[in-house]
């Protein structure tokens, strides 16, 4: 895969601001403001992607700066293969008095959604099938298949003893389509030493050995309620400097609404963070436990990562910009996991430009987490051996073999105003089970 970064260029924008740093006082804000941003990369298989985002913030007339009033995040981008990310999400702690509303409507869809199995390394993960220069060649798109999800989302929290001490209560519904990857689709127009193998990917196998029942193949309709507490005490949301922010979330999806299957999780959070330096120093870290209650989960929810607030266009894993980073998407699945992460975050500048106040920001991180609940496979022997690559079983299963997955990296945060935060990460996998390393840009701090 090829990436064209041009968010680097703002991040090399930002940098050249250093010599501007001085020690003016924040220039206060209020009304509406707003930071945009290109959406420029480009994938062999998927095309280039285009598009653009903004995000609009109302801060009254200034006196709760950096908090804002309402925030209004909009994003359109599309890969010339036909991906996409369509996303309109609102927060606000003024629409309704004395309740954190948060409002999330997205169209998401994705021809080439990673999918490496259920259970961690319990799935073995052969690199060299998806590498297309290796004597062992299968195809890129070997572990992958076609997504397409609708989402809307709804958040509430309201006070109990204190403003620090909160309910949760929300409704998320989600439609998925699932499929095949499109490889016609992928091919059109490749030269023909450029064309992706006409074979059969993971999730073709998954399906003919009865690890994916057919009812679950072509995706479906998952509603679901959530109701939990939430302790917070951080001093800012969108980059704390002490605190904490802790919260447990049960969610429930009734088969009486349309799902195909009832189930219940229960997922229990806690950050913290720590300043070392004020102002511009700070260590953070997230631990997530996450696990599978009762009923049946169908396998498209799986990668789903339950929050109390969801601010990215995706909260999904284990692996990826939103957990695991430098880990392949979908590494780590199954109907228990754990994870954590651990940052240092160090705010090396500060400046104003155009009447504006801007930070440059340096992070050194840690990721981890495995699956800690595995997800029940039975296997018949004589399906494996008419439908698979080759004989041997070990080629994708290896039992017991699950472990912690490591990883670590390096980000740079360019900030504008305390909330737009342009965010770029360099994560590397600890073991090659987990592929190699990944570049993630976007917006805000991971948590």
């Amino acid at each position: 895969m090829k990436k064209l970064p041009i968010l680097l260029f703002f991040s090399w924008l930002g940098l050249t601001a250093f010599s501007q740093t001085n020690k003016k006082e924040e220039v206060k804000k209020d009304g509406w403001n707003f930071g945009a941003l290109p959406a420029v990369t480009f994938d062999t298989d998927l095309g280039f992607q285009y598009g653009a985002l903004v995000n609009l913030y109302n801060y009254g007339d200034g006196s709760r700066y950096p908090k804002y009033n309402h925030s209004l995040y909009f994003e359109v981008s599309r890969f010339t293969k036909g991906s996409g990310i369509y996303r309109f999400y609102y927060d606000s702690d003024q629409l309704i008095q004395g309740l954190q509303t948060s409002v999330d409507l997205s169209y998401l869809t994705d021809q080439a959604y990673d999918f490496h199995g259920f259970n961690g390394y319990d799935a073995v993960f052969n690199d060299s099938w998806i590498d297309d220069e290796s004597e062992d060649y299968v195809s890129r798109m070997f572990y992958k298949y076609d997504r397409k999800m609708f989402r809307f989302k709804v958040d509430l929290q309201g006070k109990l003893a204190s403003n620090k001490f909160r309910w949760i209560a929300g409704m998320n519904l989600l439609n998925f389509e699932v499929a095949p990857v499109n490889l016609e689709k992928l091919n059109k127009g490749k030269n023909e030493e450029d064309l992706l193998p006409d074979v059969d990917g993971l999730y073709n196998h998954y399906l003919d050995w009865g690890l994916i029942s057919a009812q679950e193949a072509n995706g479906g309709f998952v509603p679901v309620f959530k109701g939990g507490l939430v302790f917070d005490t951080r001093d800012n949301k969108p980059h704390p400097m002490r605190g904490v922010w802790t919260e447990a979330v049960l969610v429930v999806s009734p088969k009486v609404l349309g799902a195909e299957s009832s189930f219940s999780k229960l997922s229990l959070t806690h950050r913290e963070y720590f300043t070392l330096i004020p102002k511009d120093l700070a260590f953070a870290y997230r631990l997530v436990y996450q696990t599978t209650l009762g009923g049946e989960v169908p396998f498209y929810y799986q990668s789903q990562v339950i929050t109390s607030i969801m601010t990215g266009s995706t909260s999904e894993g284990l692996g990826g910009s939103k957990t695991l980073r430098g880990i392949r998407r979908n590494r780590v699945v199954g109907n228990g996991v754990f994870f954590g992460n651990a940052e240092l975050r160090w705010k090396v500048a500060r400046f104003q430009l155009i009447n504006n106040n801007f930070y440059i920001g340096l992070n050194g991180f840690m990721d981890f987490g495995r699956v800690t609940k595995k997800i029940d496979l039975q296997i018949n022997e004589d399906v494996f051996d008419e439908f698979s690559l080759t004989n041997n079983p070990d080629d994708y299963f290896k039992n017991d073999a699950e472990e912690m997955h490591i990883s670590y990296g390096l980000g740079l945060r360019v900030a504008m105003n305390e909330n737009f935060i342009i965010a770029i990460d360099y994560g590397m996998a600890a073991d090659k089970r987990d592929g190699d390393s990944g570049l993630y840009m976007g917006l805000n701090y991971l948590f």
